[in-house]
């Protein structure tokens, strides 16, 4: 049986979904806290705020505009614990469809700033999305923090190969 990386999207959404409605029915969570747990799933809030103390801009488009970018998880919100969810150094600032790439594991960066494509990455789409695949594209340095939280990205979510 071949899996479709539709078919792991779909997965990855159920999954995420089913912790939501646990965070959200979870009364060990103070309501305050809860509701920033579930906007972070978002990208946005008190998780946007404190990645946005270490980023101003989209790293691969360089939008600056606070508006038009989201607060990306580099360790994704379902495999993290209260804590990481809401720790800005476990973001990266990205346009909507470069959160996407990187959330469902198309692009990732390496420790000094390279772009990482992964194999199953269609091109042609990377290209028409902004994200030049013809060349090393280095991005810029990384907090320590988010140095650790980039390890998790590539070894977890990181597309390595066609299935």
């Amino acid at each position: 049986m071949e899996i479709t990386v539709q078919a792991v999207n779909a997965d990855v959404e159920l999954w995420e979904h089913h912790l939501q409605v646990e965070v959200e029915g979870d009364p060990r969570i103070p309501e305050t806290e809860r509701e920033q747990l579930i906007i972070a799933r978002q990208g946005q809030g008190l998780f946007k705020q404190r990645v946005m103390e270490l980023e101003n801009r989209c790293r691969i488009t360089l939008v600056e505009n606070p508006t038009h970018l989201r607060a990306s998880h580099c360790k994704p919100w379902r495999d993290s614990n209260n804590e990481e969810r809401l720790n800005g150094e476990n973001g990266l600032l990205l346009t909507p469809s470069i959160d996407h790439l990187f959330d469902r594991g198309f692009i990732s960066f390496e420790n000094d700033g390279r772009l990482i494509v992964s194999p199953v990455a269609d091109h042609h789409s990377l290209n028409r999305m902004g994200v030049e695949t013809d060349r090393i594209v280095h991005v810029g340095p990384f907090s320590a923090g988010q140095l650790g939280f980039l390890d998790y990205h590539r070894s977890a979510v990181l597309l390595r190969a066609v299935r």
